[in-house]
């Protein structure tokens, strides 16, 4: 596949079908990437990746990205899901490869997608289990922060994905709370 930038377009520059070169030609009201070999038209699919909001005892474990974009930047736990894996089960391996926390996957909170960007983001509440956390290979520093004390987050969406968060923590309680009663 050719990189073309970030942000751009990783379309391959040959038919996986064929091998030919491919050509960009109008195909389905839009520009895409054509064999003129053997006709196939080849689509530039996003990517799913996931990431958890994981809390224990009101504080948020959070990593330092390890590579681009936004290295250096915090952020909740995500990455991608690999092809034909469960998005839940995806959440809790990316979870544990980068902090080394087993984590109990709760609800949707939302799906999000950067302006321009191809990846599409599954956000999920979760429980931390016990445990240090440990950094994996993807971050520079992993940590627990107190909920009401986060550092600058690495993404636009990740304001929306906090608010979310504590909406559904709010509803969690409140329910939590008539169900006592």
């Amino acid at each position: 596949m050719a990189l073309r930038g970030e942000g751009q377009s990783m379309m391959p520059n040959f038919c996986s079908a064929c091998g030919a070169r491919l050509e960009e030609r109008p195909a389905f009201g839009k520009v895409r990437p054509v064999c003129p070999a053997c006709g196939q038209v080849h689509f530039e699919d996003p990517k799913v990746a996931v990431g958890v909001v994981a809390e224990r005892e009101g504080q948020i474990l959070l990593t330092r990205r390890n590579h681009e974009p936004k290295m250096g930047c915090w952020s909740f736990p995500s990455g991608f899901v690999d092809a034909y894996e469960n998005v839940v089960e995806a959440a809790v391996r990316e979870a544990f490869e980068e902090t080394g926390i087993q984590v109990t996957v709760g609800p949707l909170l939302g799906v999000y997608q950067e302006p321009g960007s191809r990846v599409i983001y599954l956000a999920f509440a979760a429980e931390a289990g016990p445990g240090e956390p440990v950094c994996g290979e993807e971050c520079m520093e992993v940590r627990f922060f107190p909920a009401d004390a986060l550092p600058e987050l690495a993404f636009h969406h990740d304001a929306a994905i906090l608010a979310a968060w504590r909406r559904s923590r709010s509803s969690r309680e409140e329910r939590g709370m008539r169900h006592e009663a």
